[in-house]
């Protein structure tokens, strides 16, 4: 365990670009956009202060950003920036650049609701827009497990049976503006456990000329697309091994997902980012009350853990699977598809509601999730669910 760690008082985005001084990358490339702003904004002080060696680029929109983070990676260099919301969906077709060039990039992911109309607040819409964009996903609960998934980041996106870029969400003004205590590794630390980039193609090899993003038509596309699929499945060893190495160095464990007095539970939910935190304290409250409440919650959404949340929740009576964004399909949020998928293909069959919540900002209290947990209580006992796809906390006709 390691005792030296540095306590400190930071935002989450004061963390992340604490996590980004202490990468040191060679280039950044960002655009300004709420709730993220603040992350290259604390960032290009470091740059100004000398405290990075780090190549800033101020560019004029952040479908440049990312073209930017795309030439600097393919040059051989290790590149990172921040989006949110709108400035994501504006980077959409560099989005799937990067991940088809095989090109690590990280990005911090500070999610809010993409317009329209406009809203600066959170929902999880940004991120599933983008679900299956070929980039490693993962969440982040609270400012801690923000800075430590970036810390962990180039580690999994660089190692050679990877090379997909990563993106590290947290949920925008609820964990990016809050400030909460955050034990910080030491720079010389993160330096040598993130090492340095050392891609085997690259352009400013003068060994080896190479073509970048060429036509890529009905002879090829296919594997190639096949390639990417088999890294992202790789991915997911990459992502727990990495894991045992940033617990050797912090004692700080990670998996694909933390299940919350899980393995007894009889009823849980399934979320992701600072709504777990809200979930644990419920769970905690209906123990006490003799109620065995459980909670799984995703760190890594991309790769889905399909066998492992399977598992997981196999002893389950009910589960709630919470959306922080709709799919607009009539048949639930991404979440839930993706998690009653992974059930119904390893044969478990567990009663399962979505509730789509939180939109826009909409706060979303313990009571709120108390309520989950009855309706679950009440499934169980009656086996019944009459509609499985249902809102938490809509306000409806006639409400104040």
């Amino acid at each position: 365990m390691n005792n030296m760690s540095i306590r400190e008082r930071l935002s989450g985005n004061e963390a992340a670009a604490t996590a980004m001084k202490q990468i040191n990358p060679d280039v950044v490339a960002a655009f300004p956009i709420t709730p993220s702003t603040e992350i290259p904004q604390y960032f290009s002080t470091f740059v100004d202060n000398g405290l990075v060696d780090t190549e800033f680029v101020a560019v004029e929109s952040e479908h440049s950003a990312m073209s930017a983070c795309i030439g600097a990676e393919a040059a051989g260099a290790r590149a990172m920036t921040a989006t949110s919301a709108n400035g994501l969906s504006l980077m959409w077709e560099m989005i799937y650049i990067a991940s088809s060039l095989r090109l690590p990039i990280v990005m911090s992911l500070v999610n809010r609701a993409v317009s329209g109309p406009l809203n600066i607040h959170n929902d999880h819409s940004d991120a599933m827009g983008v679900r299956d964009a070929g980039w490693i996903m993962l969440f982040s609960e609270n400012n801690q497990e923000a800075y430590d998934n970036l810390l962990m980041a180039h580690k999994i996106a660089e190692n050679k049976n990877v090379m997909l870029p990563l993106m590290v969400c947290q949920d925008g003004f609820i964990t990016s503006h809050s400030i909460e205590n955050i034990e910080l590794v030491e720079d010389d630390k993160v330096k040598e456990f993130v090492g340095t980039y050392k891609p085997e193609h690259y352009l400013l090899n003068k060994n080896e000329p190479i073509a970048v993003g060429p036509l890529d038509l009905q002879a090829y596309l296919f594997e190639h697309k096949a390639q990417q699929a088999e890294a992202m499945k790789n991915a997911k060893q990459v992502i727990l091994d990495v894991a045992k190495d940033f617990e050797k160095m912090t004692g700080r464990k990670y998996g694909l997902f933390e299940e919350y007095k899980l393995d007894d539970a009889e009823i849980a939910i399934v979320c992701m980012n600072s709504t777990a935190g809200t979930t644990k304290f419920v769970v905690d409250k209906l123990r006490e009350q003799g109620v065995k409440a459980g909670l799984l919650k995703l760190r890594v959404f991309r790769p889905f853990p399909v066998e492992e949340i399977a598992k997981a929740l196999s002893h389950v009576k009910a589960i709630a699977v919470l959306d922080k964004a709709d799919s607009l399909n009539a048949a639930g949020g991404a979440l839930f598809q993706d998690v009653t998928s992974a059930m119904y293909v390893n044969n478990i069959h567990v009663p399962a509601v979505n509730y789509v919540y939180g939109i826009g900002g909409r706060d979303t209290k313990a009571d709120d999730i108390e309520s989950v947990y009855t309706d679950l209580s009440e499934i169980v006992k009656t086996g019944k669910i009459d509609n499985p796809y249902r809102y938490l906390g809509l306000r409806k006709e006639g409400d104040k």
